[in-house]
């Protein structure tokens, strides 16, 4: 058996603003931004180098804007990243050191929360298997 998580929805409340957030501040590539029927808009974004993208839009989930917790995009260099997201005019939180893993965290406009994460070294993954 196999199977790929390609999609995960995020609930916003104004699709626009959300989109120009992920494209604009976050760097994600806009995938398509279509209304497939009347009421349904779907904005599908892929964060760089992903295999997995976000959709937001209406009429497609009933949570609630800003009900999203625990997304977590992982990259090789967690201070450059978030210095380029900064310098792009997103809020994000200092780097936080969690055991040798670091950590930085944001959220969208809506309050959706997302975590970053650095890529874990070598020496600390060693340290964990067991």
């Amino acid at each position: 058996m196999q199977m790929r998580l390609e999609v995960v929805q995020v609930p916003v409340s104004d699709v626009d603003k959300s989109k120009a957030f992920y494209t604009e501040k976050l760097g994600f590539a806009l995938d398509h931004d279509v209304e497939h029927i009347p009421g349904m808009r779907v904005v599908q974004l892929t964060p760089p180098g992903s295999a997995t993208s976000v959709v937001i839009g209406t009429g497609m989930t009933t949570m609630a804007p800003g009900s999203l917790e625990g997304l977590q995009l992982v990259v090789p260099d967690i201070t450059a990243v978030r210095e380029e997201l900064v310098g792009r005019g997103a809020d994000i939180s200092e780097i936080q050191d969690l055991g040798g893993v670091l950590f930085a965290y944001f959220s969208d406009p809506d309050g959706n929360r997302w975590v970053m994460q650095g890529q874990t070294t070598q020496d600390i993954r060693d340290a964990h298997k067991t």
